[in-house]
């Protein structure tokens, strides 16, 4: 599996049509190579070219940011459980990074900061700045400072239990020291093994005939998801804390202060931590630990900066799964250069139809790579990469490379140019379309024009619905529905096909138990997993549908919006009816633009669709939000909209704030806005309530509603 396709067009030059297209595809594609490696411990993309979607992705998000969409990378973390352990549901969630390349990306991170706390230029700010460990990330909870229980990240909300197998690690306390400790304290880190180790390791799993480790987080993740503890304790895995989840109480006020709390607590905690006065001391740390790097006894791949101090972490809060107030500076990739054998072409969900390069294989960094990812057309055409070519690749970690440029010098005299299929590789043989930007010029992506008739379509759809971020149905991966999908007895085509399984098994002559691959006791596990299902999350079921624009993160922004399924039914279908009023409604949704509602009308306004979703709907039982609003604060569930110049605070921090406080954001005014919350400057929007009869407030109204204001 490889990168889906990537448009070439500079972010300054993207139309709107074309800024929302690319963020869609760049979700979808990003967290696909999140599941590879957060679930799978096999990623199939290198480092480099991952941090290269991602920091596109920021791009066009930056320029347009009415675009931003809910499901974007810069709002999620991880990817969900694999289904091997027991789902354990994070306190706090555990949160990801935001990545500097660059000096000048730390130096932007810095201002970033001081704007949002609105800080003078000459104001001192003090950075914690820790190596970044290659490693699996760990919540450790301690009660009464004894350990209760151990949880990988998962997707941030959701990770797995592997209390037994952490038990096992010498570095692991398994009661805290000291007298007075929290009542509750979750510890989290970095599970990681050596170089030393890992490579003892490939050489033990070499002499047993079995499968040997990619690289040290590969191995340390293995090794931690074992089902037999033993095993976990046989392998040499160590733990270094830095950071914390829920905390009854906090022991320090500053994040170095509560790195030494660790340290007297038992923990292990990197030796290497400096706290750092100036952005120049950061960016001499990371050159000081790149220079290093080879000889650490660990695996990193760049340093982390943290802002010190507690109360400013608290104020800056978080960008969706980031927090602002911490940034991972990265290394830069490694090079090699290999022969491009054959070109595949791989079709995905939505049709789009993705060149991926086979390669001679080569080791690069340590890794023997084969794969990598032509993105589309124009970027093979851009590169005038060929069979036959000798082709420069870069790698950051342990996985797939992205091809850089091709060693035109060294090209075979019979190399012919590489012609983009014109047809879809379906039987249907169904043509392939780009489809037409606003401003009239076709886009980057080839799709299969058949839709829901094109069967890798269907397939895809099907194994998106069944994905860990949608219905994450155990027993029912990839093969499971590629199985389903062509088997005559019982067939999946559909969603609802799934949970009518039970039935049609029941009442069919063939009994799938006695079918290759399955017996009696894994049907029964199947069953009964999907009928664990019939009660849905209503965010995961708006992501399960496959609405074109909305990912993971856009589902839940809908779903907090609308507030139950059948709310949002009713909209999505008056959208869909060109209903001018629902359309305005859903559009004022923060951070939700004409892309997904187009989206939304689009999916909705067809009767194929509405008849698939409505026959899925009628075999569950329930549909029901996943968070339940706060209820304690005056402004929880209340919809708040902020105009003007905020004075004591800016209008990230403002709105930062109303989001903790159980609120929801709009970015326009209407009929259902609550408060609007004016500064100095206000124009249209201040005139808009006042017509609508909102409640208009004043920065010090607004704190005195709320009952906080600005540290």
């Amino acid at each position: 599996m490889t990168s889906k396709s990537r448009p070439t067009t500079p972010v300054d030059d993207l139309t709107i049509d074309e800024a929302a297209t690319e963020l869609a595809r760049l979700a979808e594609e990003i967290a696909a190579h999140d599941r590879r490696y957060y679930q799978d411990d096999a990623p199939t993309v290198s480092d480099a070219e991952y941090d290269a979607l991602r920091l596109r992705n920021a791009a066009i998000e930056a320029r347009f940011p009415e675009l931003i969409r809910t499901d974007s990378p810069s709002r999620k973390v991880g990817a969900a459980p694999t289904g091997r352990f027991r789902k354990v549901r994070h306190a706090v969630p555990m949160l990801s990074l935001d990545n500097a390349f660059a000096d000048e990306d730390v130096a932007e991170f810095i201002a970033r900061i001081r704007r949002f706390l609105n800080l003078p230029p000459d104001a001192a700010i003090a950075f914690s700045a820790e190596p970044k460990i290659d490693g699996l990330s760990m919540s450790l909870r301690y009660e009464k400072g004894e350990l209760v229980g151990a949880a990988t990240r998962g997707d941030g909300t959701e990770g797995e239990d592997v209390t037994a197998n952490i038990r096992t690690l010498a570095d692991v306390p398994k009661r805290l020291k000291g007298q007075t400790l929290p009542a509750v304290c979750e510890v989290r880190g970095e599970v990681y093994m050596t170089k030393a180790a890992f490579l003892a390791l490939n050489e033990q799993q070499r002499a047993a005939g079995e499968p040997v480790f990619a690289n040290p987080r590969n191995s340390a993740a293995g090794s931690l998801r074992q089902k037999n503890p033993a095993v976990t304790a046989s392998r040499p895995l160590g733990f270094f804390a830095y950071a914390w989840g829920e905390m009854t109480t906090m022991p320090a006020d500053t994040q170095s202060g509560m790195i030494k709390w660790f340290e007297s607590c038992g923990f292990k905690t990197n030796p290497l931590t400096r706290l750092c006065g100036s952005p120049e001391a950061l960016i001499a740390f990371h050159r000081e630990i790149g220079l290093e790097r080879a000889n650490l006894a660990y695996d990193i791949d760049g340093v982390v900066y943290k802002v010190d101090r507690l109360d400013w972490q608290e104020r800056l809060g978080f960008v969706s799964r980031t927090p602002r107030w911490a940034i991972a500076h990265k290394f830069p990739a490694e090079r090699a250069t290999t022969l491009l054998r054959e070109i595949d072409i791989q079709v995905g969900r939505t049709g789009a139809h993705t060149p991926v390069a086979k390669l001679e294989p080569v080791t690069v960094g340590g890794v023997v790579v084969q794969n990598a990812t032509l993105h589309n057309a124009d970027e093979i055409a851009r590169l005038d990469v060929r069979i036959g070519d000798t082709v420069e690749i870069q790698r950051a970690g342990d996985v797939i490379p992205q091809v850089v440029r091709v060693l035109t010098e060294k090209r075979p005299a019979d190399a012919v140019p590489y012609e983009f299929p014109t047809h879809c590789r379906c039987e249907l043989k169904t043509p392939l379309v780009r489809e037409t930007t606003a401003g009239g010029e076709a886009g980057a992506v080839a799709r299969c024009s058949g839709e829901f008739a094109c069967p890798f379509q269907k397939m895809e759809h099907l194994r998106h619905f069944v994905s860990r971020r949608a219905f994450d149905i155990e027993g029912l991966g990839e093969k499971q529905i590629a199985f389903f999908f062509d088997d005559e007895d019982l067939p999946v085509r559909e969603p609802a096909d799934i949970f009518t399984l039970r039935r049609r098994d029941e009442a069919n002559f063939k009994k799938l138990k006695d079918k290759e691959g399955f017996g009696s006791v894994s049907v029964k596990n199947l069953l009964d997993a999907i009928d664990a299902r019939r009660t849905i999350a209503l965010e995961r079921f708006v992501y399960a549908l496959g609405i074109r624009h909305v990912g993971e993160t856009t589902a839940r922004q809908l779903a907090r919006a609308y507030g139950s399924w059948d709310a949002f039914a009713a909209a999505a279908e008056r959208i869909a009816a060109g209903d001018e009023e629902a359309r305005a409604e859903m559009d004022a949704i923060d951070q939700i633009g004409d892309a997904v509602v187009d989206a939304v009308a689009k999916y909705f306004g067809e009767a194929h669709n509405r008849r698939v979703v409505e026959s899925l709907v009628a075999e569950l039982d329930s549909i029901e939000m996943a968070e339940k609003p706060r209820s304690a604060t005056p402004v929880a569930g209340k919809t708040v909209v902020f105009t003007g110049t905020l004075e004591k605070m800016t209008r990230d921090e403002a709105k930062a704030m109303a989001e903790r406080l159980g609120a929801k954001v709009a970015g326009s005014v209407s009929k259902k806005t609550d408060y609007l919350v004016a500064g100095p400057g206000a124009g249209s929007k201040l005139a808009k309530a006042r017509d609508a009869g909102v409640t208009v407030l004043t920065e010090d109204e607004w704190f005195a509603l709320v009952g906080e204001g600005p540290t």
